[in-house]
């Protein structure tokens, strides 16, 4: 597993690093299909001690995404938490992969964590990603925006070829917006 870790107003001295290594690395024996994992670590200035530190991580598990955000008072207590937290993800994820009777291996990408270097900052654009968009049916991309925690997502639906978005609505089922011609 390869795993990126940066800082954000804080220097990751190397025995955060190593602890880093240490939680997240016990992630590969549940699912040894984990190619990278990106932390970022944020030292926010704020005056509640209880939301000092924030720990931002995605885990890449051949092409699918787990997500994970947690804010501590101490840098270790959030690792703990995020570490918890992907993992409890992780078990989500193989009950829903292995129930449906999929591989490990058979699953396709649907996007790819957009690297920090790939982020413009501008005056109003506050932040840009950039990912490959792989066809997938409307039942993948829902489970896919789960996974990631998010409330909308874009992808390619493998029917006709063409950009959607399905999104969570406000009463807890699922939206698509698919383009008109014309």
């Amino acid at each position: 597993m390869e795993l990126r870790i940066t800082g954000k107003n804080v220097e990751v001295t190397g025995v955060e690093r190593d602890y880093i290594e240490k939680k997240l690395g016990k992630l590969t024996r549940h699912l040894p299909g984990i190619t990278e994992a990106l932390v970022e670590v944020t030292r926010e200035k704020t005056k509640e001690p209880q939301f000092r530190y924030v720990v931002q991580a995605t885990v890449n598990i051949n092409g699918t995404l787990l997500r994970a955000e947690e804010r501590a008072p101490v840098l270790a207590a959030a690792i703990d938490t995020v570490s918890d937290v992907l993992d409890r993800q992780i078990e989500r994820f193989k009950g829903r992969r292995y129930a449906k009777g999929r591989k490990a291996g058979e699953r396709e990408a649907a996007q790819v964590a957009a690297a920090p270097e790939d982020m413009e900052f501008t005056e109003r654009l506050v932040r840009r990603k950039r990912f490959p968009v792989k066809p997938m049916s409307v039942e993948e991309a829902i489970e896919q925006m789960e996974l990631l925690g998010h409330n909308f997502f874009l992808f390619v639906n493998s029917s006709d070829q063409r950009y959607n978005v399905v999104y969570r609505r406000r009463d807890g089922a699922y939206g698509l917006i698919e383009p008109a011609a014309g």
